[in-house]
């Protein structure tokens, strides 16, 4: 049977057929788009439809396409919040953020005093210093709550942790070791901050906690999808898995499930490991991949946070003189992986968040392009934030797609003027406006964990370029419309993931997913586009409404 979908307006996403009314869905897919007077046209060449008016007075969108995002933000939901910005869970409580490093203890505290004879790792996450000037979470801090157990506050980059002494001892370190991956105070003693990837693992392994295996569980992907369906996704990226086996059981288990609510595309962490191990991986699974199942990329990342101080930044490095960020994929390291993949035909994905990080990718993929030219290969550069016109220019001339990070200029767009890149570079932040006039493939997206899976906002964001406290970032010619937004968050985030075949417009053959908004977003004054209400998503033709919002 044929399914017709009704509503206000459809926006297609499709230049040749901008808007509708109605949209008949078959077997999954889009069968026609059109008005209601097409209606009689499709049952004499379809067969009888059914009318499904639940969307008559709604607004149909493609389904948003979040082309950067993580599993983690299922996993985080099993511990506690403790972020500076409010934020909404999976099942769509609001948790209000914290102002102080003291409201972070109390709420830890209050936690602890739950189980106060618990063992197990306690475990905190989106915590941020930046906001709160010169005084840093620290050991002492974290002993407030518990000195017999591990306790672990991720910060919201996913970059550093912060630990109690009972870390510190478990991991063996002390102020004699000088690892870059170790914080200390100006005395030199550890503050129980481990810095970057290998820090965090160091901590991880030391607190017992096996995090990229539980990022993996059911019930993670499930809280992960909720999320992104409650913002209108219907395709979202989990970009660094270890595709270990029971990963990829549990996601080609848990996506073959009719009602599950998401189509995932996930790419092959590929830092630790050889690349004749990451082609191999890509090869075993490919037979597990299903219709909401894609793994058939890599991500590799080569640098930290701006706001950790862990990104690679150019001369003048960062604003407020601390020391340059952690390369954590040395550049030629990074040539020479870049060139195995791109030699085997694999889509790259390259987290480069300093401007001299971006200048090492695009050095590697100059050098891989030249030694084997490949047509339409997309490689990607993912948050890409301190890119100037110049970079730009190169992406284009390499073929080369960016993911900006546009979420950053409304949560750190401050701290960035004012401490990590100065007024001048802190202008071009995530500059999606240079990136289309110089013709480059772009997206834009949320990082999340790292901040809200929230496609409407991140277009918000890039539209209006507000930080938090009102501040525009750059001038107009850094912005850009919301239609440009809305075909970022679809069809450019579907390019950027070669799945523009089969979603981020509304056309024939491609998949029924669907975003319903109360409103027309093309129709609203921008500050507002924030604030549209995502009424439900349809994926593969079947609908998921939304319920109400609670607050903690």
């Amino acid at each position: 049977m044929t399914k017709i979908f009704s509503a206000r307006a459809i926006i297609t996403m499709n230049p040749g057929q901008p808007r509708a009314t109605h949209i008949a869905v078959r077997d999954g897919r889009i069968l026609a788009v059109g008005r209601k007077e097409n209606i009689s046209s499709w049952e004499a060449s379809f067969g009888p439809c059914e009318l499904d008016p639940q969307f008559h007075d709604k607004v149909i969108l493609p389904g948003f396409v979040e082309g950067h995002a993580h599993l983690f933000e299922g996993m985080l939901w099993d511990h506690i919040y403790v972020g500076f910005y409010d934020r909404q869970g999976p099942d769509g409580t609001i948790w209000p953020g914290l102002k102080s490093i003291e409201d972070v203890v109390a709420r830890l505290q209050q936690i602890r005093a739950q189980d106060p004879l618990s063992t197990k790792p306690l475990v905190a996450w989106g915590f941020d210093p930046i906001f709160f000037g010169e005084r840093r979470l620290n050991a002492a801090d974290l002993d407030q709550v518990a000195t017999d157990c591990p306790v672990l506050v991720f910060h919201a980059s996913l970059h550093i942790v912060n630990t109690n002494q009972y870390i510190i001892d478990k991991a063996g370190v002390d102020a004699s070791d000088n690892s870059e991956f170790l914080r200390r105070d100006d005395h030199g003693k550890l503050t129980g901050e481990f810095l970057g990837q290998m820090g965090m693992f160091l901590a991880a392994r030391s607190s017992g906690m096996d995090l990229f295996a539980s990022a993996n569980a059911e019930h993670v992907i499930h809280n992960f999808a909720a999320v992104g369906q409650r913002a209108g996704v219907t395709t979202t990226t989990d970009l660094a898995n270890s595709l270990s086996d029971d990963a990829v059981s549990t996601l080609s288990r848990v996506t073959r499930q009719p009602d599950f609510p998401m189509r995932l595309v996930v790419a092959h962490s590929a830092n630790g490991i050889e690349a004749d191990q990451g082609i191999a991986r890509l090869a075993e699974v490919a037979d597990q991949q299903n219709e909401k199942l894609v793994m058939n990329s890599i991500k590799l990342v080569a640098d930290g946070s701006i706001q950790g101080f862990s990104a690679r930044l150019r001369w003048p490095y960062y604003h407020n003189g601390a020391p340059n960020g952690l390369w954590y994929i040395d550049p030629d390291r990074l040539t020479q992986l870049i060139d195995s993949y791109h030699r085997a035909g694999i889509q790259i994905h390259v987290h480069t968040n300093g401007d001299a990080a971006t200048d090492a990718a695009l050095d590697a993929f100059e050098a891989a392009l030249g030694n084997h030219y490949r047509a339409d290969h997309r490689h990607m550069l993912q948050h890409c934030q301190m890119a100037d016109r110049a970079q730009f220019r190169r992406m284009k001339a390499l073929g080369v797609g960016v993911n900006l990070f546009s979420n950053h200029i409304f949560y750190w767009g401050d701290q960035h003027l004012n401490m990590t890149m100065g007024p001048d570079r802190a202008h071009r932040l995530d500059n999606a406006g240079c990136a289309l006039r110089e013709g480059v493939a772009m997206t834009i997206h949320s990082d999340a964990p790292v901040t809200a899976l929230a496609p409407l906002f991140t277009a918000w964001c890039a539209v209006n370029r507000l930080t938090s406290s009102g501040h525009t970032l750059g001038s107009d010619a850094e912005k850009i419309s919301i239609d440009e937004a809305l075909e970022a968050i679809t069809l450019g985030a579907a390019y950027s993931l070669k799945m523009d075949h089969l979603i981020g417009s509304l056309e024939i053959g491609k998949y029924a997913d669907f975003a319903v908004l109360d409103h027309d977003p093309t129709d609203i004054e921008p500050e507002t586009l924030k604030d549209i209400h995502v009424h439900a998503t349809v994926v593969g033709g079947l609908a998921f409404v939304n319920e109400n919002i609670a607050s903690a």
